[in-house]
This record gives C-alpha cells, structure tokens and sequence, in this order.
C-alpha cells in the first residue's frame, strides 16, 4: 500500500511551545481505543507514524516524556499539556497524533485498533477495518 503523502508538514501544541517539521512520508492514520490512549488524551486516538529521520521537533526542551508501558512512551508538551507523540521501545518510528499536524494535511484513515478496549459512551460505525486488539504489521502494511 502506498504511503499517505510525502509533502513537507508542520504541527505542534496547543500553546506553540513545540513545533515540528515532517519532511517524510506519513502513514495512513489509525485510531486506537486502548485504554492507555482514551485516558492520556480524554478520548481515542487518531495517529500517524513516521520515520525518526524525517521528524525535526522545535522547542524540544518542552517536551517531557512519560514511560506509559513496557512497550512506549508518549510525549507531551510541559506548558499547556498536549500530546503530541507516542514512540515505541524498538525505536522503528514515532507516533504522531493527527490532530496536531496542521490541516490541510492530506492524510486519510486506515483502521480501528483495540476495539475491544473503547468506551461505552460511543460506538464505531464509519466502516473502516476494525481489530480487538493490535497487529504486529500494523505500521509496516499502511
């Protein structure tokens, strides 16, 4: 499948504190509905990834990092408290949380994870493939 697009993007936080620059190809977006997604940022999650090499972070020193699981990270801005990125421990990409890239972005949706995790308050009904949980080949295959 190929990648979502390849022009040049930029994002940040709330408060403008972070910014970054993606000069790479972005993944087709994927919401997750893990519980550790729904209660870092209030809801689920809409993401992207990237390759480390094409994601330049302006203002990194407000960025802090708290180890959510054995697996990743997710990093957040320490001025107004957006997340921003999720890496995982085997350093082969970063997350990117979609809304924080600035529109229009271009990107398009791939997939539901961890469906099996979402909260009752809402249901998923857009019809794209969804997973009760994740898949090794997830970021490789989109």
């Amino acid at each position: 499948m190929s990648m979502a697009q390849t022009d040049n993007k930029t994002g940040g936080c709330l408060c403008g504190a972070i910014r970054y620059e993606i000069d790479g190809p972005l993944k087709k977006v994927v919401y997750c509905h893990c519980e550790q997604c729904r209660k870092s940022n209030g809801h689920f999650v809409a993401a992207t990834s990237v390759a480390h090499k094409y994601l330049h972070i302006e203002g990194g020193s407000n960025l802090t990092w708290f180890q959510s699981s054995d697996i990743a990270r997710r990093g957040f801005c320490n001025v107004c408290g957006s997340s921003l990125f999720w890496e995982p421990s085997h350093g082969k990409y970063m997350g990117v949380w979609a809304g924080t890239i600035d529109a229009p972005t271009g990107l398009t949706s791939h997939e539901h994870i961890y469906v099996d995790d979402a909260s009752d308050y809402y249901e998923v009904t857009d019809g794209l493939p969804q997973f009760p949980q994740d898949h090794p080949d997830l970021w490789e295959d989109n």
